[in-house]
């Protein structure tokens, strides 16, 4: 063999072992391998390539969310930042490339010691973009398939939290309980505690958020993040009226290097929560005198305003809160609460419901709908707006009734100061709006300066076009009702004879047959109208001064009383009605039994014959109840009216016991009755029926027995009475399973009612 032979020979040889060798080295790096080589390539490549990447975006995605959040200081701040689509739209990217590098790791790196971490972080970039039920499943695949405790912990934490923010608190808290009796590490832990008091902060139970809260600061190191947490802890402890504690924790806030705004707060809430006797040291003076406070007065003055109202000094609150939105500046989340406040005072203590219903009112207009007290404070302004209107109404026709019996010169002279005074508190109401407005636009609303180039909602409301001015528009609606009265959207609205006023716009019509109408037409028996002609072509009546206006008004108000006997009960049956629903509103929306026992008696002087008697019998005697006054309207109730459904709600008494002889008899008297109803006997069923459910309140038959009353009602009395009878029986019986087919009945019969009209 040549020496060319061997040399191509040896050199083949070393091909094929550099070929099994880097099979060999290829076969050893598999990621499904579990040998020492293989684990060590891709745990280094796994990390530093993928992991430590994306644990480092999902990072900087959660201290941006934290360093750009939006703190409410009005409400109480939550103990972890809420996962919100419009505030996670700068970080997508972050989470983005989170998600991208950390699944590298389970696509190429299965045998690495990182693949647990790396889908805890696809679970928390996935929880943070708002896609909870898919985090959801990453954190139950994680303890499902993980290999390793703390970061199957960890997904349970996760998991904890996208419950909670999916508002699964069932869930959120089947998972608390297991990992309460985990042996958890240092992070868990903390976060483990965090999690579970923000879900039962998020559930409403401040006690347990703040107690867990107590737990956790031992394990936080100091700085920024727990002196907000202290805050929010004193806030929690605030709210479940623990002053003493709230303070130990606004204090705490002042040692842990809190933010400006924090330091702040925490100073102003100790203030509130020691009544004046801690704080930072400063006066409210020397505060408000401080340059950094500029933009800040508002919540100075606020609390002042809570001080003050805290010493039972309401007028002197009232004046600081005012003064609070007056130095608003950019906290525009501050007006809402401030106002909200001062209707409080009104409402609870001053007992003016009106400017109570104004200041409501207000608030509601600036409160975000997601507030948490937006629901409450929206019911309670409902039941003012309806206080208000009823008052009105007793006001108005009891002044229109007074002003009938006065002389020509009285009623002008009581009428013009009645305009006056209206013009006041329409003027007061006007300035309100304009505050509310400004305060939500963060503009002055300076007449006659407008702004070129801006769109309506850059314009100060008294530069904007009429209909998005609602200042305006409120002022232009009062203004035609007082010249016009409250006219429906018709034809020939502005003439008080419809009638005449389209025959003479028929009979002019060349179309029909009939003259222009400047002309003359001897056969029209309706002569024309010059002056409505005129008016029309935009030319002065010869020979004829136009009213000026406070003649017009009082004119439209003249027109309004009640002359005549039909005018005069119309008016008795507005009032009879505005003190019914009045009293109702005092006893079931304000709680105020004594003012609507007062109410309901008045009703009960001024129209002794109302329709209303019953209800208002047992009305007065659930509210003398109430006050644990003895009063006999209740006998009076049943003297009066025996077998009406409020003699039997009367009847009602807590130590009538129903034993089992008494459900056999009930049961044997209903069969009868019912015997009867379908037999056709029906007038003596209804009579029998009535008697027993005197006799049988409180058994489980109960509800069955009113309802064959109802049928039997339909049966004999008509319509009418079987419409209001199905309504009574929804009104006594609403916990009943009849419900559902009584108010089946209900619609039924409304449509049968309908299709007769």
């Amino acid at each position: 063999m040549s020496q060319f032979s061997r040399t191509d020979s040896a050199n083949a040889l070393l091909r094929w072992a550099f070929c099994l060798g880097l099979a060999a080295g290829l076969s050893a790096c598999s990621q499904y391998s579990q040998r020492p080589i293989s684990k060590g390539y891709h745990n280094l490549t796994a990390h530093y390539n993928a992991y430590f990447i994306a644990q480092d975006q999902l990072r900087q995605a959660e201290t941006t969310l934290y360093k750009d959040r939006k703190e409410n200081y009005n409400q109480i701040l939550p103990i972890l930042l809420p996962v919100d689509s419009l505030t996670n739209g700068p970080v997508k990217p972050f989470l983005d490339e989170a998600i991208k590098k950390a699944s590298l790791v389970a696509e190429r790196h299965q045998n690495s010691k990182w693949l647990d971490d790396a889908y805890v972080v696809i679970g928390k970039a996935r929880m943070l973009k708002q896609d909870l039920p898919n985090a959801i499943e990453v954190f139950k695949y994680v303890n499902t398939k993980g290999t390793n405790e703390d970061d199957k912990h960890a997904a349970l934490v996760g998991l904890m939290r996208a419950y909670v923010e999916s508002g699964d608190y069932n869930n959120a808290l089947n998972v608390s309980e297991f990992l309460r009796v985990q042996p958890l590490n240092n992070d868990n832990t903390r976060d483990f505690y965090l999690t579970k008091a923000y879900l039962h902060q998020r559930k409403g139970e401040p006690a347990l958020a703040a107690g867990i809260l107590d737990a956790t600061f031992p394990a936080l190191k100091k700085g920024e993040p727990t002196a907000r947490l202290h805050l929010i802890a004193g806030q929690l402890y605030d709210q479940l009226g623990q002053s003493a504690k709230a303070a130990d924790h606004y204090a705490a806030v002042l040692r842990n290097r809190p933010l400006y705004d924090q330091e702040f707060y925490a100073n102003i809430y100790l203030i509130q929560s020691s009544g004046g006797q801690r704080g930072s040291g400063q006066s409210f003076e020397q505060m408000l005198a401080d340059r950094k406070n500029t933009d800040l007065k508002d919540k100075i003055y606020y609390t002042m305003g809570q001080i003050e109202s805290r010493r039972n000094k309401y007028d002197r609150a009232i004046d600081f809160y005012r003064q609070s939105v007056a130095a608003t500046t950019t906290n525009m989340e501050q007006v809402p609460y401030t106002y909200l406040e001062m209707g409080k005072l009104y409402f609870e203590k001053k007992q003016d419901l009106v400017n109570a219903q104004m200041y409501y009112d207000s608030a509601l207009a600036l409160l975000p709908q997601q507030s948490a007290e937006y629901t409450s404070i929206s019911a309670r302004k409902k039941s003012l707006d309806e206080f208000v209107k009823y008052r009105n109404t007793i006001r108005t026709e009891d002044s229109l009734q007074s002003l009938v019996k006065l002389s020509p010169e009285a009623l002008n002279a009581a009428l013009t100061k009645a305009m006056k005074e209206q013009d006041k508190r329409d003027a007061a109401q006007a300035e309100l709006a304009r505050q509310v407005i400004e305060k939500a636009t963060g503009r002055p609303t300076i007449a006659g300066v407008s702004q070129p180039g801006a769109t309506n909602s850059d314009l100060a409301p008294n530069d904007r076009w009429y209909l998005y001015n609602p200042v305006r528009l409120t002022q232009g609606l009062q203004d035609f009702m007082t010249v016009w009265g409250n006219r429906p959207l018709e034809d020939d609205w502005r003439r008080s004879n419809k009638d005449a006023s389209r025959a003479l716009a028929n009979d002019n019509n060349p179309a029909n047959g009939g003259t222009p109408a400047n002309d003359i037409n001897p056969n029209n028996p309706l002569p024309a109208r010059p002056d409505a002609i005129n008016a029309v072509a935009g030319t002065p009546v010869p020979g004829v001064a136009p009213k000026d206006p406070m003649t017009n008004r009082l004119d439209v108000m003249k027109a309004k009383l009640p002359l005549m006997p039909l005018a005069l009960s119309q008016s008795n049956q507005r009032v009879e009605n505005a003190l019914y629903k009045l009293g109702k509103l005092y006893k079931f929306q304000f709680d105020k039994p004594t003012e609507a026992i007062v109410t309901f008696e008045k009703l009960l002087t001024r129209y002794p014959n109302t329709l209303q008697k019953p209800e208002v019998y047992y009305l007065l005697f659930v509210s003398n109840d109430q006050l644990g006054r003895t009063s006999n309207w209740k006998d009076r109730l049943l003297a009066e009216y025996p077998n009406t459904s409020y003699a039997r709600l009367a009847g009602k008494t807590g130590d009538q016991a129903v034993g089992s002889g008494t459900e056999s008899l009930a049961l044997k008297k209903y069969a009868d009755i019912y015997y009867l109803y379908q037999s056709g006997n029906l007038t003596e069923g209804l009579a029998q029926v009535e008697n027993a459910l005197g006799q049988f309140t409180g058994t489980q038959i109960e509800d069955k027995f009113a309802l064959l009353r109802v049928m039997l009602i339909g049966k004999v009395q008509g319509a009418d009475p079987y419409r209001q009878a199905l309504a009574e029986f929804i009104r006594d019986y609403p916990a009943s399973l009849l419900v559902p087919h009584v108010k089946e009945l209900q619609a039924a019969a409304e449509q049968l009612t309908a299709k007769r009209k």
